[in-house]
């Protein structure tokens, strides 16, 4: 069992999207007091975060069916 490229970047990109609604979620305030200089570019949005999820779970679903998620596949 080989793990591809597409494979990779898109469990980086889940692990990211998570991250990114539990961080909107429950650590806003910690995330604008410990990165404020960053925090003027990419404020912690919920609706954002979540559409990303949404996006990356759809995307997931497409490769699943694609047949290009191996580990997902041997999990399941």
């Amino acid at each position: 069992m080989t793990i591809e490229l597409a494979e990779i970047v898109f469990y980086v990109l889940l692990i990211d999207s998570l991250g990114a609604v539990l961080v909107s979620m429950f650590g806003a305030r910690w995330y604008t007091k410990n990165f404020q200089s960053f925090c003027r570019f990419f404020p912690p949005a919920k609706g954002w975060a979540i559409f990303y999820l949404i996006l990356m779970t759809w995307i997931g679903s497409l490769l699943y069916e694609a047949g290009s998620l191996p580990l997902l596949e041997s999990i399941l």
